[in-house]
């Protein structure tokens, strides 16, 4: 079975539609996928971006879009509020509900169903939040230092690796970005020719060329 390592954050709504889809978007491939929180808000600081929602007209057309994408797939969707939320609680009960910080499927569902599924409820409401750490179980206490430190560790570990955003998921030493990259991935797993070539390798070496000042 190929590895397939799942570096998300629930904050993106990308990252629900591709944990969603992944099961009948790779049918038929042999795979093992361990899931990794990280803060989506600690890539963006890293490589100097801005998130999806942080500009106008892309947040408009965002959640226009997540809500096409979830009604042509047949994925549950309903916008928290307020959006973008503060992920850290969410991030780090992921990484507590495990000792070695590797939720398993249940646990990332359970996570984002929460987000995502739950009639545009805030996501840090308390009571819902109780609930949620109840169903869990966590392994170790989501506020502890330890927990902390290591939600800061993935993420650093994510950045070092050259993520930039989620979901991405790393598979045989290359990484595939977002939800509409699954059909690459899947060709991937499938052996598609295309990647003995030199196609890949040679589209990422492309030369820089206008650069804006900053």
């Amino acid at each position: 079975m190929t590895p397939i390592t799942f570096w998300f954050d629930v904050v993106s709504p990308y990252a629900w539609l591709a944990f969603d889809r992944l099961p009948q978007a790779l049918e038929g491939s042999s795979y093992v996928v361990e899931y990794r929180p990280l803060l989506f808000a600690g890539l963006l600081k890293s490589w100097g971006q801005k998130g999806p929602a942080e500009v106008a007209p892309k947040r408009a057309w965002t959640y226009r879009q997540i809500a096409w994408l979830a009604h042509a797939q047949g994925t549950p969707l309903e916008l928290p509020r307020p959006h973008p939320f503060n992920p850290l609680a969410l991030q780090r009960l992921a990484l507590a509900a495990s000792a070695d910080g590797r939720p398993n499927r249940r646990t990332v569902e359970l996570l984002f169903r929460h987000a995502w599924c739950a009639g545009g409820a805030d996501p840090n409401d308390p009571v819902a939040l109780a609930a949620l750490t109840a169903a869990v179980a966590p392994q170790r206490d989501p506020a502890s230092d330890e927990v902390k430190n290591a939600l800061r560790a993935a993420t650093d570990e994510a950045v070092a690796r050259g993520i930039f955003g989620v979901p991405t998921l790393e598979a045989e030493g290359r990484q595939f970005w977002g939800q509409d990259a699954l059909p690459m991935l899947r060709a991937a797993l499938q052996r598609d020719p295309w990647f003995d070539g030199p196609a890949w390798d040679e589209a990422g070496q492309q030369p820089l060329g206008v650069q804006r000042a900053r």
